[in-house]
């Protein structure tokens, strides 16, 4: 078994025009003044980075490098959140993603999606160029209007909506892996890949591919009521980035698990920051360790109520205290005894 990297924070929910938010630099010393002793970066932002520029160029990836180094910080995995989701939009929803993607190719699904996969496929390059194993993204939607069947789906709706993503991804796919990266998937509402149920509907039309994986954060699914440690025991051997964030869910008569068209702070899930909501990170880091996790324990900070500031300050602490230290040995070799194969048969009754 492996100890867990960490703590390491997600840069962005912090990411400003004002000081020490504004450039990496400064925003690395920040983080480390906190404890945290990685960052995971979105790709989109160039206050921090130039995706362009490193997957271009070595000599960049390694200036990246040396700005973390010298407070103690190392780059976790770099993110394309918000050009992941641009793979897939369906029509409903081209007004309001518009805003992810640069004003030239706005009000243009194909130019945008186009520039979104060019996004990818840079990212893979960077990735690979910082000596990172994975990377985190959105998969994008095509079926989402169609959550709730009513009125009836269509047969075969789904079906070929996830045909289609399929056909998207599998290309990125390929080029993460020539690049020796895992592209990691964040189980999340709003994407079609929200579940166990649709990642492995997902999974099987990409073949299976070994560079398919995903970022699990248990606090959607506490919003779906879905079993988040349950889920470890189905799927740890895709799960390569972890992002701790915390939730509550607090159904009454009035709603549940829709919110009934209300504010974060009015629903009955609602995000919180870590160790303010429900979810049981002893239990998930134990099972995470015992199934060997390859990756860091990444600080996504969203909460209704608490500040950005306070849940930073805290959650390097809380992820620390988390972070078991894998056992070496059994607990119980001191008992152990030397045996050899005709012991072992005698010890079993046979001759």
């Amino acid at each position: 078994m492996r100890t867990i990297k960490g703590p390491a924070i997600f840069l962005a929910q912090f990411v400003g025009d004002e000081p020490p938010f504004n450039n990496l630099d400064a925003i690395a010393g920040w983080a480390a003044g906190h404890g945290y002793k990685g960052v995971q970066i979105p790709s989109w932002d160039r206050r921090l980075f130039d995706l362009e520029r490193a997957a271009a160029s070595t000599a960049y990836c390694d200036e990246v490098r040396g700005v973390l180094a010298k407070h103690g910080i190392e780059a976790t995995e770099l993110s394309t959140h918000l050009q992941g989701q641009l793979v897939a939009v369906h029509t409903a929803y081209d007004l309001l993603f518009d805003g992810f993607a640069p004003e030239a190719v706005r009000n243009n699904p194909p130019s945008r999606q186009a520039w979104a996969v060019e996004q990818l496929l840079l990212a893979a390059k960077a990735s690979a160029r910082l000596g990172l194993k994975a990377h985190a993204t959105f998969s994008g939607a095509l079926a989402w209007p169609y959550i709730y069947p009513w009125p009836q789906r269509p047969p075969g709706l789904i079906e070929t909506a996830f045909n289609e993503l399929a056909a998207r991804w599998r290309p990125i796919l390929d080029a993460f892996d020539d690049a020796g990266v895992d592209l990691c998937f964040e189980i999340h509402p709003g994407e079609d890949l929200h579940d166990g149920a649709t990642f492995e509907m997902f999974l099987e039309r990409v073949g299976n591919h070994r560079r398919c994986n995903m970022l699990y954060d248990p606090s959607h699914f506490v919003l779906q009521q879905l079993d988040y440690l349950d889920f470890i025991d189905l799927y740890h051997d895709r799960i390569k980035i972890f992002h701790v964030k915390d939730a509550e869910f607090n159904p009454s008569g009035r709603q549940g698990v829709y919110g009934g068209y209300q504010p974060w702070i009015g629903r009955a899930g609602r995000f919180r920051s870590t160790g303010d909501g429900e979810v049981d990170f002893t239990a998930i880091f134990s099972k995470l360790t015992q199934y060997d996790y390859p990756g860091w324990a990444v600080l996504e900070w969203e909460c209704c109520i608490k500040s950005s500031e306070q849940g930073a300050a805290e959650g390097a602490p809380f992820i620390a205290r988390h972070i078991i230290e894998a056992a070496s040995r059994s607990f119980d070799d001191f008992a152990g005894a030397r045996t050899a194969d005709e012991t072992n048969r005698r010890l079993l009754g046979l001759r």
